[in-house]
């Protein structure tokens, strides 16, 4: 079938998740943060998706907002900063992540060839709408789709699902675009159309489905939307 429905992930995908910690290295008085800060968002991304994993297995759900500020906690005391002001500034930051510079651009390109355009994310509402608004892309998306919607975390395919609620679209007809490898081999799946933004040139994950595309930023995704 022809995509109509462009589906991004948010965190890693549109937003830099790094860029939190970042930002704050940068501040006065965050010398110790400036050696430290790649450490710490590496484990701060890493636990908080790893926290979401074992909260759908166990079924024991909590907005997204807590798994960050848990993996944040986590990411701290790895690092030996036991500062609850530099907590609560990478807190807010992440409530500002940056977009990718070709972000806003690919959007407006996007809806200019009458494609849908959406984010389904494990962000929760308040964060999402935070984020989109920080970044001025909130023009560009037809929909920003929480898991809260459905009460689990992705990979689940209640997840997916929700795409096809919303666009009332078939599978065959998004094409969903997600920088996580676990994330858009799921999809593809459940039946996405897919392209992986492996920025950081990682080996491809050993799941049953694979993606369609990979792409080391998202200036090609209206293209290759264009050529379903």
């Amino acid at each position: 079938m022809t995509i109509t429905t462009c589906v991004f992930d948010a965190y890693g995908t549109l937003f830099d998740v790094a860029g939190a910690a970042r930002q704050a290295a940068n501040e006065p008085g965050q010398e110790m943060l400036a050696t430290l800060w790649p450490q710490l968002a590496e484990d701060w991304r890493r636990k908080q998706l790893e926290y979401t994993w074992l909260r759908a297995i166990t079924g024991n759900h909590c907005d997204f907002r807590q798994v960050t500020a848990d993996g944040l906690d986590w990411a701290l005391e790895a690092q030996g900063l036991d500062n609850t002001d530099l907590r609560a500034r990478l807190m807010a930051l992440y409530d500002a992540l940056p977009a990718y510079a070709e972000v806003p651009s690919m959007l407006k390109t996007l809806k200019s060839q009458g494609f849908a355009t959406a984010i389904l994310s494990n962000g929760s509402h308040d964060m999402l709408a935070s984020a989109t608004t920080t970044a001025g892309i909130s023009a560009e998306l037809d929909a920003v789709l929480s898991v809260e919607s459905v009460g689990i975390f992705k990979p689940s395919h209640r997840v997916y699902e929700l795409v096809g609620s919303h666009f009332g679209t078939a599978p065959d007809q998004v094409l969903f675009v997600s920088s996580n490898g676990w994330d858009v081999c799921s999809a593809a799946g459940f039946g996405f159309a897919t392209a992986w933004v492996n920025r950081a040139g990682l080996p491809m994950d050993r799941l049953p489905a694979q993606p369609d595309h990979v792409l080391s930023d998202l200036t090609k995704i209206p293209e290759i939307a264009g050529a379903k």
